[in-house]
């Protein structure tokens, strides 16, 4: 199987949204709202936002989105992986770690610091993969403020 991993640009919704119904599938995600295409095509278009996709045969099957943050502790930046995706019929055909590289790839040429990214203790499936994807594990609790 050939997979293809590249970042989308601007103009490129289609295939955001094409991602964002995967991510809906495989998380399980209920009473999700698709935003706007403008407000996907304003992401799109920022330069601290990113957005790889995996093709099979043309047909896509995964991604990943990510966002570049600055520091103040340095000049470099930090990247965070907010969401993987691989659909499950694809998953385990080595899609997750080809995208991780592709981010690697690219985060290595714009000179990021460091590239991060959160699982849930309880998903092992995440923990395993993150571990084989050359991932140093680090020890944290999230917290979070619902404001809603």
């Amino acid at each position: 199987m050939r997979i293809e991993i590249h970042k989308l640009g601007p103009y490129q919704t289609d295939a955001f949204i094409e991602l964002l119904d995967i991510f809906k599938e495989v998380f399980a995600m209920r009473n999700f709202k698709l935003p706007s295409n403008k407000h996907l095509e304003e992401l799109l278009a920022k330069d601290d936002f990113f957005v790889f996709v995996a093709l099979s045969e043309g047909k896509l099957v995964g991604g990943l989105t990510a966002y570049s943050l600055t520091q103040y502790y340095s000049e470099e930046p930090l990247v965070y992986i907010y969401d993987v995706v691989v659909l499950k019929r694809y998953q385990r055909k080595g899609i997750g770690k080809k995208l991780m590289l592709g981010i690697k790839d690219y985060c290595s040429e714009m000179g990021v610091e460091e590239i991060f990214v959160q699982a849930e203790d309880e998903d092992q499936h995440a923990l395993d993969f993150y571990r084989s994807t050359g991932a140093k594990e680090s020890k944290v609790t999230h917290f979070t403020y619902p404001l809603g």
